[in-house]
């Protein structure tokens, strides 16, 4: 995006680390397949994607507020449009997430059942599954919560949007009116000046005559008195 020199740094920044982060998701997400357990070690990457999901949504309310104070309205809808890119992939990531937590969890869930049958301490690693588990689904639970108030936010700012688009649009065809209405006035003011002046043509060609023919009168009676026989 080309724009002004004076919000053209940040705007780039803020950009660069959404992509950082955004990577750094996906990567914590890659991980959390991955992991092989226990679950505390589960836990502690769902805590780490968490706290980079958060760094995002700020990045990315970041970028919505430079683009809502941009002077062109080309550079703030072409803003606009990234933001809602970088929403779409974020709620990717939080999709990719959840099914990278559940595959976890049931391989998690299979190797210990494989260790039951082996003649572990059941009771205890049951009890540290479930605990684990509540933690693990508190914590998601909570980033889908955060994720869907912003949402609402999201939406209710994109409604204020159309509206304020709305009556600009109604300002628009009004001066549009006014300007057609200006154009016919103009255009008869235009006409009554051109009359005027054949008018006055007119009139000064009448005025002309007038003083010929008076002249003439002028000369025909001075010739009668001082020129009789002529």
């Amino acid at each position: 995006l080309k724009m002004a020199a004076a919000g053209c740094v940040p705007v780039r920044v803020c950009h660069q680390e959404i992509v950082k982060f955004d990577l750094e998701i996906k990567a914590a997400v890659q991980d959390i397949r991955d992991c092989p357990g226990p679950l505390s070690a589960l836990t502690e990457l769902n805590a780490a994607v968490k706290e980079k999901f958060r760094h995002l949504r700020g990045r990315i309310q970041d970028l919505e507020q430079m683009a809502k104070e941009q002077d062109k309205e080309s550079e703030k809808q072409a803003l606009l449009r990234e933001v809602e890119n970088h929403k779409k992939q974020m709620l990717s990531n939080q999709a990719a997430w959840r099914k990278a937590n559940l595959a976890c969890k049931i391989a998690i869930d299979n190797s210990e059942k494989d260790q039951l049958l082996q003649g572990g301490d059941s009771l205890r690693q049951r009890k540290t599954t479930k605990e684990s588990l509540a933690e693990s689904a508190s914590n998601i639970t909570e980033s889908l919560m955060g994720i869907s108030r912003m949402m609402s936010q999201q939406v209710q700012q994109s409604e204020e949007t159309v509206q304020t688009l709305a009556n600009s649009s109604r300002t628009i065809l009004e001066a549009n009116e006014e300007f057609k209405s200006m154009s016919g006035t103009i255009q008869l003011g235009r006409k009554l000046i051109t009359k005027y002046n054949r008018r006055e043509l007119t009139d000064k060609l009448l005025i002309f005559l007038a003083l010929a023919l008076f002249l003439a009168t002028v000369l025909y009676i001075l010739k009668k008195r001082l020129f009789p026989f002529l």
